[in-house]
């Protein structure tokens, strides 16, 4: 992908921490049953608004003895389990709900290979003080149902080093251990199915910033264990192996150097009795320059340098060809056979490598590659053709079929059945992090959406991958800003991070798009929010760093052709427009509790409510449709309030004591003001709601199967669909619900 500075992948965004920090459950270390299955009352059918996968595949695992089964895990997105006979990959972590967001990160799983039935995840997405400790799931009918234990340790699915793995195992000789490594924490293990952990002993010692075990892998009856602080000396080894489940020791003879000193993934061929370990000098996904793969004979403790290409040549273009290993996988069929994958590959672009004879010789599958995006078109990334991939660190070769090849991108997981012909295999797998929601009143698409990494789509079909892909001219990582002339819906404009411009504007209803003719200086180092006035004819635009320092919002008039700073404008602020008199715009200041307001088109804004909650950037306020001044403002856990007069004064909604996110769609059959959507609290739990009474009453829409962790960046419901909701996830993409 692009170099864009923001990206959801980097750190979790700040709205997430900051909304999930404060209410953190509770660990208790003991195990706990997950909650039974509970139906909405509501009778709602939930669904993904289909992308086509959208986010980092860190880890796919094909059981070795049952055919068609397989796993794969993500790095905020939750883990699912592949259906052969719908075709499709089935979610199994959305139950994780508001409280538990940081266990949407799955930092390893396993399966059992003489259980089919079982399987395991362990999740944690963070491992910084304000994130929660870490749990393991375990399940007895793959993944239906679960049982969890919370861990006294935190895990780091989205952090460096999420590639590497797997770093859960079931003992190859007893089904009723396990073994867990850890970043910081050292070696755990479970002699009850995963029930209860205990420390063990472990010769390398962990540090609070270091990588900890990479991976667990057995071989025969022996455990090894990938750590990741080694330097690439013989003196810090790098490999350790047991062989009584009891004491660990260095595996003899194990390589050194830079291009030796972190191992990523292993795969051992039960055949050959020969173990495959992949090297970087970092961990990645980013930052590995250097790398080799290398085979240990178990038998005899030989050591072989396999590597395909070493990094460090010259490309094509005179630059450095820099890069490390990642994925390895081995054939059950075939000995001798494997694939590795190059990772942050960036100018020679990584390929899987195939070798049939053991690593003598190797075939780069990419030279031949010919790749069908057709099902995921935004996979082109705006440009005529798609790229075989970028942050390949998961690679599966199925068991049961030596050309089935899956591997994962930051973006999507491809799959062959014939070593040449390549498509996404990801029905059912949707990753993005939204962040902007609409459903305009008219037009082909019922949803525009805007997300981290993979910009703005707009979706002609809830049911396909948009036909045009992301949206281009510009394209965008990360969108900050969406929105829609009220008047106007054919006007919609958009902000982001761009490489040619961050701000573009389309007259089609957000199908084909313009970049501005100009933008202000700082957009390209902070562009925040947009808003368009009620008839498209003025743009405020709001500034923030994505390391959160705000600047000035800028005005313009003339459709982007020229900007105009607004110091009366807070900081930061996302301006909001009222739906019916151009005239007006609102901002709230979160810095100081102040709802400001302009009445002459955004030229110059005045305090109107003061006193209000304060101190966090992601309080919202929202404008409802078809009507002029009527604000809703959601202060998380301070409340929901309204004001019917522009903002000079505020009430208190006194139905719900939190609220964290607000939007509206068609009124029911006979009421006269829109339906309203909330994320929020009416009494103990945090859940999606509608009110068909001006927020009188709320109705929980969502199940307890249906939670996707944390939820707070936008909802909306359909102008033109009453009942239909669309729910921005962060890490499960858009979700839309119906009643049925």
């Amino acid at each position: 992908m692009s170099t864009f500075p923001l990206s959801r992948r980097s750190v979790l965004a700040g709205s997430a921490a900051a909304a999930a920090a404060a209410s953190l459950p509770a660990v208790s270390g003991q195990a706990q049953a997950v909650a039974p299955v509970a139906v909405a009352k509501s009778g709602y059918r939930w669904r993904n608004a289909v992308m086509g996968g959208t986010g980092f595949i860190t880890g796919v695992l094909f059981h070795p003895s049952v055919r068609g089964l397989a796993y794969a895990r993500t790095d905020i997105g939750g883990a699912y389990r592949w259906d052969a006979r719908t075709d499709r990959w089935i979610p199994l972590t959305d139950h994780l709900g508001w409280d538990d967001w940081n266990l949407l990160g799955v930092e390893a799983m396993a399966v059992d290979p003489h259980h089919p039935n079982r399987v395991y995840l362990a999740l944690g997405t963070y491992t910084q003080p304000w994130a929660s400790n870490g749990a393991v799931l375990r399940s007895e009918d793959r993944g239906v149902t679960w049982k969890r234990t919370d861990l006294a340790v935190r895990l780091g699915a989205n952090e460096d080093g999420r590639g590497c793995g797997e770093r859960l195992l079931v003992d190859p000789r007893n089904s009723d251990t396990l073994w867990l490594g850890t970043r910081h924490d050292g070696l755990l293990r479970s002699t009850d199915r995963g029930a209860t952990w205990q420390a063990v002993s472990f010769p390398a010692t962990p540090s609070a910033t270091g990588q900890g075990i990479t991976l667990l892998v057995a071989a025969g009856r022996s455990v090894y264990a990938g750590w990741g602080d080694s330097d690439g000396t013989a003196d810090r080894p790098h490999l350790y192996r047991t062989s009584d489940g009891k004491t660990w020791e260095p595996v003899p003879g194990q390589p050194t150097g830079a291009a030796a000193r972190m191992p990523i993934r292993a795969a051992y061929d039960r055949r050959s009795r020969e173990l495959y370990v992949t090297y970087a000098n970092a961990p990645g996904p980013n930052g590995q320059t250097d790398g080799s793969v290398h085979r240990l004979r178990t038998a005899d403790g030989t050591w072989t340098d396999v590597t395909p290409v070493k990094p460090g040549g010259t490309t094509t273009d005179g630059s450095t060809d820099a890069f490390g290993y990642g994925g390895v996988a081995v054939d059950a069929r075939r000995p001798g056979t494997l694939v590795v994958s190059t990772n942050n590959r960036w100018a020679e672009i990584d390929t899987l490598f195939r070798s049939t004879d053991g690593g003598r010789t190797w075939t780069s599958l990419k030279d031949r590659a010919v790749l069908d995006v057709s099902e995921a078109p935004y996979l082109t990334w705006g440009k005529d053709k798609p790229k075989f991939g970028w942050w390949i660190q998961a690679v599966g070769l199925d068991p049961f079929d030596s050309e089935h090849i899956v591997y994962g991108t930051g973006a999507t997981l491809y799959g062959t059945r014939d070593l040449k012909h390549w498509a996404p295999q990801i029905r059912g797998i949707e990753e993005a992090s939204v962040r902007q929601l609409i459903s305009p009143p008219v037009g082909e698409a019922h949803l525009i959406s805007g997300s981290g990494d993979i910009g703005v789509m707009y979706h002609e079909r809830l049911t396909a991958s948009p036909s045009r892909g992301m949206a281009s001219n510009p394209v965008f990582g990360s969108a900050t800003g969406l929105a829609q002339a009220a008047a106007e819906p054919s006007y919609v404009v958009r902000s982001g991070w761009g490489d040619h411009g961050n701000g573009a504007y389309s007259n089609d209803g957000g199908k084909t798009w313009a970049p501005f003719m100009a933008q202000p200086a700082i957009a390209k180092d902070a562009p925040g929010p947009i808003a368009t006035n009620a008839d498209g004819s003025v743009l405020l635009w709001s500034f923030v760093h994505w390391d959160g320092t705000t600047y000035p919002a800028h005005r313009s008039a003339d459709n982007g052709a020229t900007w105009t700073e607004i110091t009366s404008c807070p900081k930061g602020a996302a301006p909001v427009a009222d739906p019916v008199d151009p005239k007006r715009f609102y901002a709230y200041d979160t810095t100081a509790g102040t709802l400001c307001a302009s009445t002459d088109g955004g030229l110059t804004f005045t305090a109107r409510a003061t006193g209000l909650s304060s101190g966090d950037a992601e309080f919202r306020l929202v404008a409802a449709p078809g009507r002029s001044g009527d604000l809703w403002l959601s202060l998380k856990w301070n409340g929901l309030y309204r004001s019917t007069d522009g903002g000079a004064t505020f009430t208190k909604v006194g139905s719900c004591w939190a609220s964290y996110t607000l939007g509206f769609g068609k009124a029911a059959e006979g009421a006269s003001y829109p339906a309203v959507y909330m994320v929020g609290s009416t009494e103990t739990i945090t859940a999606v709601y509608r009110s068909d009474d001006e927020a009188k009453t709320w109705l929980r829409v969502n199940d307890d199967r249906h939670q996707w962790g944390w939820t707070g960046a936008a909802v909306t419901g359909d102008p033109r669909v009453h009942g239909r909701v669309y729910l921005a996830t962060n890490g499960r993409g858009v979700q839309y619900g119906e009643p049925v």
